[in-house]
């Protein structure tokens, strides 16, 4: 209460005690004994002496005696405008505090005058009060008569049974008396009198039978004999409601044990009904977020069962589905979206049948009631970068959960870093949800004296998850004290301030001992096993009344469809409204294009500025550069997306929503992002490089690519509880995608263990940079717009002139080496002669099926024991006859390429026909393809003979009808019975490992694993 305010009431408390006959010794008494509750010893006299002023009566000896004496003119003006002066400056509750304190005061010597009751009529008037409340309140401190105080915001408290209509009724004791407690609605305020003369206790203070007092939240009040009768209680009375839903919540022997063996939590027994506000407390590590966790379902009990109404939560999750809440200590906000925006989205998750307009008002009254209307359209922001407070930050995360009203709520440290003030507007906003008839849990960390009697119960832990006291926080201290003997033991708040300090019983909790020479050591006076076995000795867990009826269930979850749909859009808009985050994503991108293509466009001739496509020996370094940024940009984009999404998730998870449909929206957004990044990389680096009509090819393919990192980001981005983590993690995923690409280092020349002579590596089938890699430097070389009109005239060349030059005179030489081994001329080798033949016979089966017009029959004659100098003249004269038969054909092909190009020169201009090749052709891919500068031409693995040249135009043979696997750089790819083009192939190819990794993430196998491989760790140790 402010000076003014003081003040003024005194001068009230004056004008209304000098009436009629002037003040009372009575009156003196109450108003003394008010200021000596409201202030200090040196500041009552100031006061007292103001009132004494004021309430003298300078004509009271001109007064005849016996008439009544009605107030004067000047005191009438005096009162009106003390009650205007501060109407502006008092809130509901203090306006109802001082109307009550006025009618005490005349209470005390009971003259109840006209004059008396008209300044008081003045006061009720000028401060808004209906003329309801105003004759409760007056009936409330005039009457002791119950017959005159039956009306439905009264409670009486007696031994007797129910008497009276409308008001409510606890029967408790043997009381000689009435205990009467007012509500007066408007303010949710609750005053106490009693009419009695035994000793009752508020909160630990006598009562005294000629006064009124305030009955705060966490209040209880002690009574000769029985039960005491808690502020739930009554506040249970008048907060009754049919419609409410009845829940029982009983935590039965509950027990947790870490996964290495720690004991995290013993022997916890709790029994809780709706409308009740309970708190954790604990010293740090005493198992307070733990018991949340497993009180929330978050975490299953190693022993014991949680229970609601009758619904064992952990093992019959879909029963309790929508039921709980939780609101984690961390922000669950997005902040790129404002507080409207957020609250918003939440709603269309909650419930799919409230159309827009009526979402729209949820949302609005819901930010009203929460004190944030006027901040709706504000950017959350992040902690760092504040739009909105600290408390309003609070209170808008309480909001996401408030919104669909689950009947149990769990919070964890809800006011940690708030000021006092916003700490207290977050518990009065949980207070509150606990009179519409919720359950709350709340872990609390160094509550103030006024946060701490707003609990119902509280439950506090000792170090290693000990149950140490679990009751009415007003009573805790005077509990511990008892037990530690110590002098008042029997008063938990201060005699003149009311404060209780919840420090205090901490202070008792870990109190250690001190030895002779005054030091406190490191053993504590009651180990926490010593405060446990007082808590079962002591502590009595409620009886609660049995409830059969289902959970109630506040959710009307949306189509997956609808859930996708809201999924996208609130991800869309959050990224859109981060104008940093969009500009750095699409403009890096053309960015990094442009640099990239000016740096390493190449001019041959240092003395000519004309740049050639044809001779830029940059280009495929720059198509592996593009696939090397399509997958950084794709791990980057998504790397963060599911990580920072955590909380949020976790929150999300008991409404029971669609993983699949998140997922979905995220890869939806994703793949929009990473195609546009690719389409503007694309554009810019493509045309300064000169790649001419192929923008759409390289943008799926780099698209692909960068499709597929953005999986694999998400699953990184799952499967990691640091953002330091991940980002350490991405070069251990680019690495191997940038050795085993191709383009780098060639298979052929790679360790013995993974390479193959003839095929891709094993692991490279993985690979999606080497799909991407190798389609596009084949689909530029193949598919070019010169290339293209000679590319089957040239592969026939390239087939024919390999058979001529080197493998049917390779065939030859073993040959002839197997008929002078036979003779006996050569090296007398049995184990390389039967290999060799073992070749000829493999190699003439496959040309048999190659050129089946000119087939050697006696294909399984050619064994050791059947070789002879008749069937080795026989297979001289199959090979001279393919070798002329080859020889053939590539004169054919060459006659026909040279005509074909006579003809083009003949069409377009010899200078127009070289100026397409230098357009579209390009040396450095021609020799990569061709392997122009490989020495060894063929090799010999085995029983076969490998081409070792001019890959591109090596189609491959079918080895099965589902194998996939050929060689680097193949023109097409068999699978199924028919060949596809190699750039096509390798894309579907990305597109099923995205598709698989994509159930990797679904699945969360990445995490699983981890998980599982952690927990053998821990059962070997």
């Amino acid at each position: 209460m402010s000076e003014e305010i003081l003040k003024a009431l005194m001068q009230l408390f004056g004008l209304i005690a000098k009436q009629d006959d002037g003040v009372q010794e009575s009156e003196l008494d109450f108003v003394e004994t008010f200021l000596k509750q409201q202030l200090s010893a040196e500041a009552v006299e100031e006061y007292y002496a103001l009132f004494k002023k004021h309430s003298k009566d300078k004509k009271s000896a001109l007064k005849p005696e016996g008439k009544v004496q009605l107030t004067s003119m000047k005191d009438s003006v005096r009162i009106l405008g003390i009650c205007k002066k501060i109407n502006k400056q008092l809130n509901k509750e203090q306006k109802v505090v001082v109307l009550v304190r006025l009618y005490e005061l005349i209470n005390t010597d009971r003259k109840f005058t006209d004059q008396r009751m008209a300044i008081i009529n003045t006061v009720a008037d000028v401060f808004k009060f209906t003329a309801l409340e105003k004759e409760q309140i007056e009936a409330f401190v005039i009457n002791d008569d119950l017959d005159k105080l039956d009306f439905e915001d009264l409670l009486v408290i007696n031994s007797t049974d129910k008497v009276g209509v409308n008001r409510e009724h606890i029967q408790s004791g043997k009381l000689n008396g009435n205990v009467l407690i007012l509500r007066v609605k408007s303010s949710n305020l609750y005053f106490l009198r009693y009419t009695g003369d035994q000793d009752i206790f508020l909160n630990g203070l006598l009562l005294n039978s000629r006064r009124i007092y305030l009955f705060p939240k966490g209040s209880f009040i002690k009574l000769p004999t029985g039960t005491p009768i808690y502020y739930t209680d009554v506040v249970g009375h008048f907060m009754t409601d049919s419609s409410t839903p009845k829940i029982s919540y009983k935590v039965n022997d509950l027990g947790f044990t870490f996964k290495n063996g720690g004991i995290g939590l013993r022997d916890v027994n709790i029994a809780e009904e709706h409308g009740r506000l309970v708190g954790i407390m604990g010293a740090s590590g005493a198992g307070k977020t733990t018991l949340l966790n497993v009180l929330s379902g978050t975490e299953s009990p190693t022993t014991g069962t949680v229970e609601i109404n009758g619904v064992n939560m952990h093992t019959n999750k879909d029963d309790v589905e929508g039921v709980i809440g939780l609101i984690p200590q961390d922000d669950l906000l997005i902040e790129e979206l404002t507080v409207f925006e957020n609250l918003y989205y939440n709603a269309k998750l909650c419930f799919k049948d409230k159309g827009e307009e009526e979402i729209n008002q949820l949302v609005n009254d819901t930010l009203q009631s929460l004190g944030l209307f006027e901040r709706r359209n504000l950017k959350v922001g992040s902690p760092l970068n504040k739009m909105i407070s600290g408390g309003q930050r609070k209170r808008l995360n309480i909001a996401l959960e408030l919104i669909r009203e689950p009947a149990i709520l769990f919070v964890d440290e809800p006011t940690s870093g708030l000021s006092s003030r916003d700490s207290e507007n977050v518990m009065n906003l949980l207070r509150e949800l606990t009179l519409k008839g919720k359950l709350i849990f709340v872990v609390i960390h160094q509550p103030s004296s006024d946060i701490f009697k707003m609990f119902d119960k509280m439950f506090i832990l000792d170090t290693g998850g000990y149950p140490v006291y679990y009751g009415n926080p007003s009573e805790s201290l005077i509990y511990f004290k008892q037990l530690d003997a110590q002098i008042n033991s029997d008063q938990g708040e201060c005699p003149s301030c009311g404060n209780l300090n919840p420090e205090l019983l901490f202070n008792i909790i870990d109190a250690n001992v001190i030895d002779e020479y005054g030091n406190y050591t490191n053993k504590r006076k009651t180990s926490p096993p010593e405060w446990h076995k007082h808590y079962k000795q002591n502590i009595t867990i409620p009886v609660l009344e049995e409830v059969n009826d289902a959970p109630p269930k506040s959710l009307n979850i949306p189509t997956w469809i609808k859930q996708f749909s809201i999924y996208t859009l609130r991800d869309f808009w959050s990224k859109v409204s981060n104008k940093q985050y969009l500009l750095l994503n699409l403009l890096e991108a053309p960015v990094l294009g442009f640099i990239l293509a000016f740096l390493i466009r190449y001019i041959v001739d240092p003395e000519s500025n004309i740049y050639i496509f044809r001779d830029n020996q940059n280009i495929p370094p720059y198509i592996f550069m593009g696939i090397v940024v399509a997958l950084f940009f794709g791990l980057i984009v998504s790397a963060e997306e599911i990580f920072k999404d955590a909380k949020i998730l976790k929150r999300e998870a008991f409404l029971n929503l669609s993983r699949s449909s998140y997922l979905v929206s995220k890869i939806l957004i994703l793949f929009t992002i990473s195609a546009i990044q690719m389409a503007l990389f694309v554009a810019v680096a493509n045309s300064i490089l000169g790649i001419q009509d192929m923008y759409f090819e390289f943008w799926l393919a780099l698209f692909t690519v960068s499709a597929f990192a953005n999986i694999l980001g998400l699953i990184l981005s799952a499967s990691f509880n640091s953002i330091v983590t991940i980002y350490i993690l991405i070069p251990l995923v680019m690495i191997p995608q940038m050795v085993l690409g191709g383009a780098m280092f060639t298979f052929d020349k790679l360790n013995r263990d993974i390479s193959s002579p003839d095929k891709v590596p094993f692991v490279a089938e993985f690979m999606p940079s080497r799909y991407i890699y190798e389609g596009l430097i084949v689909d530029q070389f193949k598919h070019n717009v010169y290339q293209s009109q000679f590319f089957e005239i040239d592969q026939e060349q390239s087939v024919t002139d390999f058979k001529v030059v080197y493998y049917l005179p390779e065939l030859e030489l073993l040959l002839d080496r197997c008929n002078s081994h036979l003779l006996g001329k050569g090296e007398n080798d049995a184990k390389q002669f039967k290999n060799d033949l073992a070749l000829i016979q493999n190699e003439l089966s496959k040309e048999n099926k190659r050129v089946s017009e000119i087939s050697f029959n006696d294909i399984s004659a050619i064994t050791v024991d059947n070789f002879s100098e008749e069937l080795y003249q026989s297979i001289k004269n199959h090979l001279a006859t393919l070798k002329s038969y080859y020889s053939d054909r590539f004169v054919k092909a060459n006659n026909l390429k040279e005509r074909k190009i006579g003809l083009l020169i003949q069409k377009i201009g010899k200078e127009r026909f070289n100026g397409v090749k230098d357009t579209y052709l390009n040396e450095s891919i021609t020799d990569i393809v061709c392997k122009t500068f490989e020495t060894n031409k063929l090799l010999r693995d085995g029983d076969k003979l490998i081409q070792n040249v001019e890959p591109i135009y090596q189609r491959p043979e079918p080895e099965g009808f589902f194998s996939f696997r050929t060689h680097f750089f193949a023109p097409n790819k068999h699978f199924a019975g028919k060949y596809y083009e190699t750039l096509w192939f390798n894309i579907v190819m990305v597109w099923i490992c995205t598709l698989i990794l994509y159930a990797v993430l679904y699945f969360d196998l990445l995490r699983k694993s981890f998980k599982i491989i952690s927990e053998i760790k821990i059962l070997k140790k």
